[in-house]
């Protein structure tokens, strides 16, 4: 799950304000080319209540599209966030923990070495997923936002180290996953490969450019311009990048989720938002409290993805979506608990 704007609560429902929820408590960790971020919540109704969230940029990898290694920077910047998701979960009894890692440890040749070190520095012993899987857990958690009209749906979701397609087809408010795709291609592989020219015009246009012809082999498989063309298809983004087109199209003077998750924007408002942001230049981007200065090299770079996506997939609408694996793994978590029925005591991470 990416880069992130600043957020609130990133759960489908709203955090525990009280100290102790009856029920059990399941944890989610995903540890991604850019972020660390864990999500723990409880069982509520067909959802689940945030008791504990925590986010923090440590840049795993970078530098890994020139040495197709994890440096030891980024590996010990990783490591510290690892250990205050570890402390947080010794303070709380948690039912289960699923602790996954994404682009940058797949592609790391060192990737291994490195969560062998992260489970005997930390207890967490965190699993490296495919693409097919971190398709599959968008989906899952982006699914009650695609109950409304349509046939089909692209769902995108840009991360650090690699963007994900999702091609859905949508029957009685069911997605069913049709084809997907992962592009070696993120905020922090773009921003390494572009640097500063990504802040000029021609510089963000040779990125779109690049970004679009990446995208052309999962077009010729699945036609989806055509389907586009002929109606029913809804654009869904889950990433930093589309969350913060919203917070600038809504003029929210600081990030709210409550605010983003689940709002369409039309096609002409994320045009002058994503033009907004070109405009503003490195200090302004630095400045904008939907940005910051820890992610303002990421945010142009996320805009030409995004900018690629709708040129190549002109959808009159954007639904923007403020959650991802966590919350995937959260729901998948509970609905298997229920299945398998209750079971007596928790279980601690090692």
């Amino acid at each position: 799950m990416p880069q992130e704007a600043p957020s609130a609560e990133p759960a489908a429902v709203r955090s525990e304000s009280t100290p102790r929820f009856p029920g059990p408590a399941f944890a989610a960790l995903d540890l991604g080319t850019n972020n660390c971020r864990m999500l723990v919540g409880a069982p509520a109704g067909d959802s689940f209540r945030v008791l504990d969230s925590f986010s923090r940029i440590v840049r795993l990898g970078e530098g890994l599209h020139y040495t197709g290694a994890l440096s030891d920077i980024a590996m010990d910047r990783a490591l510290v966030a690892l250990h205050a998701c570890a402390a947080r979960l010794a303070r709380r009894p948690v039912r289960r923990l699923r602790a996954i890692a994404t682009e940058a440890c797949r592609r790391a040749v060192n990737g291994r070495e490195f969560l062998a070190r992260v489970k005997h520095e930390t207890g967490l012993d965190i699993g490296v997923i495919t693409a097919r899987e971190e398709a599959e857990l968008a989906l899952e958690s982006c699914a009650p936002l695609l109950c409304g009209d349509g046939r089909r749906a692209l769902l995108f979701d840009i991360g650090g180290g690699s963007t994900e397609l999702a091609w859905v087809r949508l029957s009685a408010g069911r997605p069913t996953l049709i084809g997907y795709d992962s592009l070696p291609i993120g905020v922090v592989t773009l921003a390494e490969r572009w640097g500063g020219a990504g802040f000029t015009r021609d510089g963000f246009e040779a990125m779109v450019d690049d970004v679009a012809a990446r995208l052309s082999a999962f077009e010729s498989i699945h036609c989806i311009g055509r389907e586009i063309r002929n109606g029913g298809v809804n654009l869904l983004g889950t990433s930093g990048t589309v969350t913060t087109l919203a917070g600038i199209a809504l003029e929210l003077p600081r990030y709210r989720r409550p605010l983003v998750d689940g709002v369409v924007l039309s096609a002409e408002a994320a045009d002058a938002a994503l033009a907004s942001l070109r405009a503003m230049g490195r200090e302004g981007l630095a400045q904008h409290p939907c940005v910051g200065p820890d992610r303002v090299d990421f945010v142009l770079p996320g805009c030409a993805v995004f900018a690629a996506i709708t040129r190549l997939w002109p959808a009159p609408k954007v639904i923007v979506a403020d959650r991802g694996l966590r919350e995937g793994m959260l729901q998948r978590m509970i609905h298997g608990e229920r299945a398998r029925g209750p079971r007596p005591g928790v279980q601690r991470p090692a």
